[in-house]
């Protein structure tokens, strides 16, 4: 089992981060979503390792393999965390990658650490710029959506990740985009996660403001978001995002849920290898 270890700020606790390492050539760091681990990107791996890439993913704190500390789920934790990975393994010229919550830890690196180790930035149906509707961010999601969801999985947390897979990938009485067995392999990704960390981790995502952040960064980036995210709504995040990035690339992929990242793996995984190189 591959770990990196780091202290964690408030605790002293050791954190341990699980990770996996392959092929070789420019890194390519893939920042999982919520509620599940490094998994999920189990459909870019060979894509992306055949097209000559070093591909490095890992499993945020509280989910899959890595530690269950019980605070400290927070955006500056866990982005000092993808710092710990990048210093661990040294690397250099590297393609940050983040999937919807995971976009969130890639735009507070960028902007607390620096792009001395990153040359370029995608983010794949990501919570940027600012989730939650406030005076200020009119178009964001209100509150009470994230409200009802803390109240869901509280009561029952494996129901509620049942309803919200479905969701998340754009399952209804018409489309079935995902098979049964599939969607089960997924919410157990999810159940394997802290009940805590899954609750924190959406009030992180919920609550946090990344807009300084974003329109901070200076490098290459690719932003790709589906136009039927019923889970982050483009509108609200991406479309937004896109002019606060100069020169970004923005791609919508038509039809797509939030977990794109299967339901349209193959024109990902092309988008990516292109934009990586």
């Amino acid at each position: 089992m591959d770990f990196i270890k780091t202290i964690d700020s408030s605790s002293g606790e050791e954190v341990q981060l699980s990770f996996k390492d392959y092929g070789k050539g420019r890194p390519v760091v893939l920042i999982h979503g919520w509620p599940l681990s490094k998994e999920m990107w189990e459909y870019q791996i060979d894509d992306l390792v055949e097209a000559g890439f070093r591909v490095i993913k890992y499993d945020r704190r509280g989910f899959g393999k890595s530690s269950k500390p019980w605070g400290d789920y927070d955006y500056d934790t866990l982005t000092s965390d993808l710092h710990s990975v990048m210093e661990t393994l040294d690397l250099r010229d590297a393609v940050l990658v983040g999937f919807s919550m995971g976009g969130g830890e890639a735009v507070r690196y960028l902007s607390k650490y620096g792009s001395e180790r990153v040359s370029k930035l995608v983010l794949v149906s990501a919570v940027t710029p600012y989730l939650k509707k406030a005076d200020d961010n009119k178009d964001g999601v209100a509150n009470e959506v994230f409200e009802e969801m803390m109240t869901e999985m509280k009561k029952d947390r494996i129901a509620f990740l049942d309803d919200f897979g479905k969701k998340f990938f754009g399952v209804n009485l018409i489309n079935h985009p995902v098979s049964a067995p599939l969607l089960e392999y997924y919410r157990a990704l999810a159940s394997v996660a802290a009940p805590i960390a899954t609750q924190q981790c959406a009030i992180a995502f919920a609550s946090t403001d990344f807009r300084a952040d974003v329109k901070s960064i200076k490098i290459p980036t690719l932003i790709i978001h589906g136009d039927d995210d019923q889970t982050v709504p483009i509108k609200a995040s991406s479309e937004r995002t896109s002019t606060m990035i100069p020169n970004a690339v923005y791609k919508v992929y038509e039809g797509a849920p939030h977990g794109l990242f299967y339901t349209h793996r193959q024109m990902l995984n092309k988008d990516l290898i292109e934009f990586c190189r």
